[in-house]
């Protein structure tokens, strides 16, 4: 068996554990974080920004620990780029994005389009769109909308809300999938 394979196996059995267990009333965070119990001692995020020209691949947790440095830099990535505001991104946010990429099982970093936004940003946003929330988890460094090449947004959207760790909003006009820590939903098409 190769060791390809045993990750596959390892996920489908963590995938029809979890399923068996959905209905117990366990905390949002720890349903995430159980996805990405199948990726060893250590937690990834990988992600660029067509808009400022970063790259992110960052190892975020190892054997139990997030790493405060590492968190650090994740939320100077997913700053507001319009006004180079920063808050800190919550660790909720940054589980699912990493657990839906590993169920997805790609290589490919994700685009970040939008992570923190200040207050400001978001008012301007939702003076040019209906789309744009008036209290966005945005605002608060709790949400991401995500494109990837490789994956639709119905795909993106799936291992997303295959966690039952947030809110999962497709965009498929726009081609981006929003992941965020608030109440478990979904919405879009």
């Amino acid at each position: 068996m190769t060791e390809q394979s045993f990750a596959k196996i390892s996920r489908r059995s963590l995938l029809g554990a979890f399923a068996a267990t959905v209905v117990t009333a366990a905390p949002t965070y720890t349903k995430a974080a159980g996805f990405l119990r199948s990726s060893g001692d250590i937690r990834r995020i990988k992600m660029y920004n067509a808009r400022t020209g970063e790259n992110l691949d960052m190892i975020y947790w190892i054997e139990g620990e997030y790493l405060a440095d590492a968190l650090t830099e994740i939320s100077t990535f997913m700053r507001d780029w319009r006004s180079g505001a920063v808050k800190q991104v919550d660790l909720r946010t940054v589980d699912i994005m990493a657990a839906a990429h590993n169920l997805m099982e790609i290589k490919e970093p994700y685009m970040l389009l939008s992570g923190y936004r200040s207050p400001q940003t978001n008012a301007m946003l939702r003076s040019r769109s209906s789309g744009v929330a008036k209290n966005s988890l945005h605002m608060k460094a709790q949400a991401a909308d995500l494109r990837l090449a490789s994956r639709s947004v119905n795909q993106m959207a799936r291992a997303a809300a295959s966690c039952r760790a947030g809110g999962v909003g497709r965009y498929s006009g726009s081609n981006f999938v929003h992941m965020d820590c608030g109440p478990v939903r979904t919405w879009g098409a």
